[in-house]
């Protein structure tokens, strides 16, 4: 399948068509369009609450007329088929219509995580969008002309029916969170999301159905499309959301409005958890966390303080899951997994490699970058993740991190997810990241970057480094040779923790500390 926007943007499906029909076949992919799929929910049940905000409750009913007055504006200002459209809005009701609005004219959407002026000029020139819906905290970037909501609601009534549009092509483009290198984006037909993901997300429910999920993450992000686009198009769920996240509104959310599962990433969950209100909840049936690895104590401190099963998610835009829920055993109907050595053979039971993955969730392509599809998409369409994993004799995966993450310390390499998953542990350390830094003598050198649990002294790096010899039996050439304590760690627009910028800062200002000590060669 080749699809080409108005503008010339060209994506490619590197899956072959016959597998993707396969999949409809087996009834692993519905065959309709998000927009086909939101509209059949609201129809069938119009009372039920779709989307909860700070601000209120929206019924079904009254999201799908929002969504009518908003498409006809966007086709008024002259987008339709084809187009590509940027949504650049806080997370909330009006995100939520802005997304399906774009569906529904047969668009594809683009929402963006991060709405600096930036990231928005590069997103939109490599997408060749047609237009950007935002607010009047965007920044105004050259290119395609930004509309608020208030102009789409208030624009004069004109054809607001429905696009036809095939559930083979692209629906929406995930954007990656940037914490590497610059954003990539990824393209994703509606069947690929309605399908391959709304299926790993139904099957976290474990109980009833319709799903109440409260989604921390953004909307715009990766974890995030299981809001718009699965919760309430393809599922037909409530979805609670906020602006941006904060712990104690989250809290008071949750208590009034009882969602049976809440999404964040390893930092808000910690947050969560750590907060004075965070108690058990009637209906609450899992905390899923996804985007990052989730520290053990911070698993253990969700899992008391509310008193509910804790979900890891492996996931990521590139077209991966396998869960928790499920044993980590991959769900072919979403993505089978295989682990693959250096020249693409398939290795045994029990032996690590690159995780490879193919399924219902692959995407498209990438968009507008030829090189990551070159690098990353394998025949028949296999995606390479960049993470190193083994599956065991029963089929389940162990994910044990990306495969060039690492810091050289003078030709020895290091893991700092090992590292920070062990100082992380540490009683008066709420969070830790570990980071490289420059060094002439030896290339790198290893950096922890804490935050202080309340209440509690900071370890100084002499402390630090005799808790994870003794506590832990770590060598000593992985001990962390700087030390650089933060009220909190920096995030990136998806709530992760920023390496990028955590690089910047230690380097500039982690000393070592005791450096006859702690110092090693």
């Amino acid at each position: 399948m080749r699809w080409v926007s108005r503008s010339g943007l060209v994506l490619t499906d590197h899956v072959p068509a016959a597998l993707r029909r396969e999949w409809r076949d087996r009834g692993w992919c519905p065959g309709r369009d998000l927009a086909t799929l939101f509209r059949e929910r609201a129809q069938a049940h119009p009372d039920q609450a779709a989307v909860i905000d700070p601000a209120g409750t929206v019924t079904y009913a009254e999201l799908a007329a929002d969504v009518r007055v908003v498409s006809a504006g966007l086709r008024a200002a002259g987008l339709g088929e084809r187009d590509v459209v940027g949504i650049a809005l806080p997370g909330g009701v009006d995100a939520v219509v802005a997304e399906l609005a774009v569906l529904t004219i047969g668009a594809v959407a683009l929402p963006v995580p991060d709405r600096s002026a930036r990231t928005l000029r590069s997103l939109l020139g490599r997408s060749r969008a047609a237009g950007l819906i935002g607010d009047a905290a965007v920044a105004g970037p050259a290119g395609p002309v930004l509309l608020t909501m208030t102009e789409l609601r208030a624009a004069t009534p004109g054809r607001g029916e429905p696009a036809a549009v095939d559930a083979a092509w692209p629906a929406r483009i995930m954007v990656s969170s940037g914490s590497e290198a610059e954003p990539k984006m990824v393209a994703y037909s509606h069947d690929a999301i309605a399908g391959g993901r709304a299926r790993y997300v139904r099957a976290l429910a474990a109980g009833p159905e319709p799903v109440r999920n409260f989604v921390l993450a953004p909307l715009a992000s990766s974890f995030g499309s299981a809001g718009v686009p699965v919760t309430v198009a393809a599922l037909g769920g409530t979805l609670l959301v906020q602006p941006r996240f904060d712990a104690g509104q989250a809290l008071r959310m949750m208590a009034e409005h009882r969602p049976t599962h809440v999404f964040g990433v390893p930092t808000m969950l910690r947050r969560l958890a750590a907060h004075p209100a965070a108690t058990a909840m009637s209906g609450l049936r899992a905390l899923v966390a996804s985007g990052d690895v989730l520290p053990e104590p911070v698993a253990r401190a969700c899992r008391d303080r509310f008193g509910c099963p804790v979900i890891t998610v492996y996931g990521s835009s590139d077209g991966v899951n396998c869960h928790s829920a499920a044993g980590n055993r991959p769900d072919p109907a979403v993505c089978a997994i295989r682990i693959a050595g250096p020249d693409g053979t398939t290795r045994p039971a029990g032996e690590a490699g690159e995780i490879w993955a193919l399924g219902p969730m692959t995407p498209l392509c990438y968009v507008a970058a030829p090189d990551l599809d070159a690098r990353y998409r394998r025949p028949g369409g296999w995606v390479r993740t960049g993470d190193r994993g083994v599956l065991d004799e029963q089929g389940r995966l162990t994910v044990l991190g990306r495969l060039r993450r690492v810091v050289n310390r003078g030709g020895y390499k290091i893991s700092p997810v090992e590292v920070e998953e062990l100082v992380a542990a540490h009683p008066a350390v709420a969070e830790a990241a570990c980071v490289p830094i420059p060094d002439d003598d030896l290339g790198e050198r290893l950096c922890a970057c804490i935050t202080p649990r309340p209440g509690a002294r900071a370890p100084d790096l002499a402390e630090l480094s005799g808790y994870l010899r003794q506590r832990h039996g770590l060598e000593s050439r992985k001990l962390p040779e700087a030390l650089l304590v933060l009220p909190e760690l920096p995030m990136t627009p998806t709530g992760k923790v920023c390496r990028r910028t955590l690089t910047t800062h230690a380097a500039a200002q982690a000393a070592p500390s005791q450096p006859s000590t702690v110092r090693r060669s």
